[in-house]
């Protein structure tokens, strides 16, 4: 269904904006909003532009509009340059997970912000009332009328989430796994006899994400394994689930979640070198694990940029024992 209201921006006549859910062949347009807003604000910073690449970025649209299509909106307006003779100016897309809503991203183009189009795409993918018992997002630290927009919703600022760049050029920081504690990768478990090798891996997955995370989340395990990140689960003596992780060439590690937070490190440790990257690794810490942050900086990872905000109206997660995906999807 597509709403239309008028705004005016930035002290001009009003312009009808029409709000509906975003279609497939829109994602890349939604791309182009997505640079355009951060280039705005990171070159008033004296920062690099965003590479031009974005396939990655498709990707996970791609994912959040297969999981949550009525959750993904765009804000359009007439234009008689375009062939559908309509520009999208702003997009948000937003996913549940069980009780949780995240809000995975929100973008106007410059020249619009400030005329209410966040607020009202934010209103119109937020959660109806008793639907999520928490609401979260993340944001750039370096945007604090995002961050007023969000936590005048209840959604405020609580934690930093670290961006983390490099090789471990000391592999010892992060130390070796305790003994007893196995590592084995999820295609060989499925593959375990007796068939059920993917219920009892899947399960195993679900009950740890939903003692850490606060929520299962299987869809976005599945867009990992698309992504071609690769899985471990780690069990102790007994056969029991004590953590989980994955890492890809692409040098994308995470998500990780364990039992126990003294178990981050190692398998930090142990991921890094089951996995050669074809350039560097990229992980994101949230500032509460130090048990990850501060082996990851004596093994020779450097911080990348302007810290994240993790943000939330209620908890749900132990962030000391688990790392995210990305800013875009916890």
């Amino acid at each position: 269904m597509t709403e239309t209201s008028p705004v005016i921006a930035g002290g001009g006549t009003g312009a009808a904006i029409s709000y509906r859910p975003v279609r497939a062949d829109e994602l890349a347009e939604c791309a182009e909003v997505w640079r355009d807003g951060i280039n705005d604000y990171t070159r008033r910073l004296n920062q690099p532009d965003v590479p031009p690449e974005t396939a990655s970025l498709l990707r996970l649209y791609a994912h959040l509009q297969s999981t949550d299509p009525e959750r993904f909106v765009v804000a359009t307006m007439p234009s008689a340059e375009t062939a559908g003779g309509e520009r999208i100016v702003a997009f948000a897309a937003a996913v549940m997970r069980e009780r949780l809503w995240f809000l995975s991203m929100l973008f106007v183009r410059p020249g619009l912000q400030g005329a209410g189009l966040g607020r009202a795409l934010l209103a119109r993918v937020a959660p109806a009332d008793g639907e999520a018992s928490f609401r979260a997002t993340a944001t750039d630290s370096a945007q604090p009328i995002s961050n007023a927009l969000y936590a005048s919703a209840g959604i405020v600022p609580r934690i930093p989430l670290l961006n983390f760049i490099g090789l471990p050029q000391d592999p010892a920081a992060f130390g070796t796994l305790p003994s007893g504690i196995v590592p084995t990768a999820f295609a060989q478990l499925v593959g375990e006899p007796g068939g059920e090798g993917h219920q009892r891996l899947a399960g195993a997955v679900d009950a740890l994400d939903r003692e850490v995370l606060g929520v299962a989340h299987p869809a976005d395990h599945r867009f990992l394994r698309q992504e071609n990140r690769t899985g471990w689960l780690y069990r102790g003596p007994d056969g029991a689930t004590e953590g989980y992780g994955y890492a890809s060439e692409a040098g994308r590690i995470g998500p990780v979640a364990v039992r126990d937070p003294a178990l981050l490190a190692p398998i930090l440790g142990h991921l890094t070198s089951a996995v050669i990257p074809r350039g560097a690794f990229a992980l994101w810490l949230p500032g509460t694990a130090d048990r990850a942050v501060v082996p990851a900086l004596r093994s020779g990872f450097r911080l990348d940029q302007f810290p994240v905000l993790l943000c939330w109206d209620q908890p749900f997660a132990d962030l000391t024992r688990y790392l995210p995906i990305s800013p875009g999807l916890l």
